[in-house]
């Protein structure tokens, strides 16, 4: 259960944010409602999530599975449910979300895959624990412009995961979604 109630007072943004995220999400997702307590919050948060979206210089993917990696490090419940959504969306193979957990062992990441869940587990620590070492590692793969696209989606998966969590944001069936219907 959500630390905050996820039934605030109706206002104008609320009901335009209600409006877009059941036709984009196909549900109202509870990081608006809990923003809709503070209708200023949500208008900036979502003029910012807009700007972020349109950040196309790194492949999806990648970014994708570093958001992923700084959702699962910080232990966001709701991040990895609609983060996983997303991801298989966007036509990533759920054997590389699935597999998250254990991207050290698995060989279904690329080196640059490696490099970016490495570099955002770093940014994600408390205090942030990124080596000249990583930053020369993504080097090898991306242009400076990419390196700082990565850093930013990163830091802002940082702030989503902490927000939700602080309000203890449970995860909405994003992920069960995903799912094949059994066989018959």
């Amino acid at each position: 259960m959500a630390n905050i109630s996820l039934a605030p007072k109706r206002s104008l943004t609320l009901k335009i944010a209600s409006w877009y995220s059941q036709r984009r999400f196909g549900k109202v997702v509870a990081p608006a409602l809990a923003m809709g307590h503070q209708p200023a919050i949500l208008r900036a948060n979502a003029r910012w999530e807009m700007a972020v979206e349109k950040w196309d210089r790194l492949d999806s993917h990648v970014k994708e599975l570093a958001v992923a990696a700084s959702a699962a490090r910080l232990g966001c419940a709701w991040c990895m449910d609609f983060g996983y959504w997303i991801a298989r969306m966007d036509g990533i193979d759920p054997r590389k979300l699935d597999e998250l957990p254990h991207w050290r062992d698995s060989d279904v990441y690329t080196d640059l895959e490696r490099a970016a869940i490495a570099y955002a587990e770093a940014m994600t620590d408390s205090p942030v624990t990124v080596t000249e070492d990583m930053v020369k590692t993504l080097r090898e793969h991306l242009e400076e412009d990419q390196i700082v696209e990565l850093t930013m989606v990163i830091a802002v998966e940082n702030q989503r995961a902490r927000f939700n969590s602080a309000l203890g944001l449970a995860p909405q069936g994003f992920r069960d979604s995903c799912a094949l219907p059994p066989a018959q």
